[in-house]
């Protein structure tokens, strides 16, 4: 497996358990949805594609 697909997965998966630590639910999903459509769009933007 690529490597600089499997890290920034590692990474954001930490990155949603620190935050929704002491969230509930609902509030998880949502940092969920929102965390992965800012990384798509930092994806986006880095292939140039807008």
């Amino acid at each position: 497996m690529r490597p600089e697909i499997i890290v920034p997965f590692v990474m954001y998966c930490a990155l949603l358990w620190w935050v929704g630590r002491g969230l509930s639910w609902t509030a998880r999903l949502a940092t969920a949805a929102v965390t992965l459509v800012l990384v798509v769009c930092v994806l986006l933007f880095e292939r140039g594609w807008p």
